[in-house]
């Protein structure tokens, strides 16, 4: 029998200067999307919640997904890929919503990596990467430059569960 784990992020060697990533799958964000993460965060700009105040005092004519919510979600799609077995990350260098994201939009995320150093401690290295958050029409909505702390592949603790190997002991 054969157990396979499920890789969730790379160690420090797997990143390459240059290497693209594309993140999958995508996200249509919602009204119920938008309006949850407005409450949840104390947003209540009427821009992202009043559809009246959107069409009639707004420059865009419709209600504009909150920019958090937009860099959230491309930053979690590229969790599995990127910082999934990371230990910290370190810093958002720079955050820039480049287009408005409107409710129904679809959105699909790319990172590439841009460098990557050893700390001073040898058991993992700083990888910089650059992400971006693309809608259905491939036009860029979201981009962001971060530094990861991640472990060297001989050095990343052992995955656990709460449980023992005997799940499957009585097939």
């Amino acid at each position: 029998m054969a157990v396979h784990e499920r890789p969730f992020g790379r160690y420090f060697e797997d990143f390459e200067p240059g290497d693209v990533y594309r993140h999958w799958p995508g996200k249509t964000i919602t009204e119920a999307d938008d309006h949850l993460f407005c409450m949840i965060t104390m947003n209540h700009h009427p821009l992202h919640t009043n559809q009246w105040f959107a069409e009639n005092e707004t420059v865009h004519g419709q209600n504009v997904v909150v920019g958090n919510l937009v860099y959230s979600l491309v930053l979690g799609m590229s969790v599995p890929d990127v910082s999934g077995a990371a230990i910290a990350n370190l810093e958002i260098e720079t955050l820039r919503h480049s287009k408005p994201t409107f409710h129904g939009d679809t959105i699909y995320a790319e990172t590439r990596v841009l460098g990557k150093r050893e700390s001073s401690k040898g058991d993992r290295g700083v990888v910089e990467v650059e992400t971006k958050g693309l809608n259905q029409r491939g036009e860029e909505v979201c981009y962001f430059k971060r530094k990861v702390l991640v472990w060297k592949r001989e050095s990343v603790p052992p995955r656990k569960r709460p449980y023992g190997d005997e799940v499957w002991a009585d097939r």
